[in-house]
């Protein structure tokens, strides 16, 4: 039903008014794909930055593991982007080892020191996960 719009000055015949649906759709479709490319690029920000050793014989992993830790060149290691110690990561993965499908995935830097990433694994094996992997460029 047509919205009706009632001049001021007595004329009973006013406009019918419209709304215009079609400009109303392209705004909706600019803000749906803006929306969508911002959400994208943000996925990226998670980690903290490392280069990663090369590995020739590294086999590619087509299943994202749900737990990520990474270790930067100074030996930091992260979780999500969050600073955690190796007690902490055992903390958190023993109420989860009792799933058979729980995976880590361990990004070293190149240049980090092979007694951190050792710590970091020996912390993920004494929380019970089996699972591990190390995260190389192809």
């Amino acid at each position: 039903m047509p919205v009706q719009l009632h001049s001021h000055s007595g004329d009973d015949e006013g406009d019918e008014a419209r709304i215009e649906i079609i400009p109303l759709i392209d705004i909706m479709f600019f803000l749906l794909a803006a929306f969508m490319l911002v959400s994208l690029s943000m996925t990226h920000m998670r980690r903290v930055p490392i280069n990663l050793p090369e590995a020739s014989t590294a086999i590619p992993d087509q299943k994202d593991p749900p737990f990520q830790i990474a270790i930067d060149a100074n030996g930091v290691t992260t979780w999500d982007g969050k600073i955690i110690t190796l007690s902490e990561i055992t903390a958190r993965l023993k109420p989860l080892a009792s799933v058979s499908a729980t995976r880590v995935l361990i990004a070293a830097d190149e240049e980090a020191r092979h007694k951190q990433v050792l710590g970091v694994l020996n912390a993920v094996r004494d929380a019970g996960v089996e699972k591990v992997s190390f995260e190389t460029k192809d």
